[in-house]
């Protein structure tokens, strides 16, 4: 049978309509597993950004693709909970370095434990392999690039 070009279009289609869905069961899971700790998934991808060093609110923004303010509203819930400190910028007197605290590394440290714990279960039970994995991630890597490449 001759594949036809609109055969693959709908196909991608269904495969996006499933990595949206499976991204929001993620979120969703990683809420969960966040309120467990009493956290939210917010705060906690908001404590992963700054896992590799300190940095402003406007670059942790940037790398998580979200507007500053939000990211402002997260930092600003963390320092009152003690789980991020801010600093005086060297290179920017109005735009503090956010650090995560002791508390914080503690809190994020027992997020990570759950969450591979959570995500190795879910790929037991969907039967995957490291080649299934690899595979998948390629193929979507490609559609990726190709999309930035237009």
């Amino acid at each position: 049978m001759e594949e036809r070009k609109q055969d693959r279009v709908d196909a991608y289609r269904l495969l996006m309509a499933d990595v949206y869905e499976l991204a929001g069961e993620s979120r969703r899971s990683s809420e969960d597993l966040a309120q467990e700790e009493g956290q939210t998934a917010a705060r906690w991808h908001v404590m992963s950004v700054l896992s590799d060093g300190s940095r402003t609110v406007a670059s942790a923004a940037r790398r998580l693709g979200l507007a500053r303010q939000s990211v402002q509203r997260v930092v600003d819930d963390l320092a009152h909970a003690g789980t991020v400190e801010l600093h005086d910028n060297p290179d920017h007197r109005r735009a503090p370095l956010v650090t995560l605290t002791e508390a914080g590394r503690v809190t994020l440290t027992k997020l990570v434990k759950r969450s591979d714990a959570d995500r190795r279960d879910a790929v037991d039970r969907a039967g995957l392999s490291l080649n299934d994995l690899d595979n998948a991630r390629a193929t979507l890597r490609r559609l990726v690039d190709a999309l930035r490449s237009r």
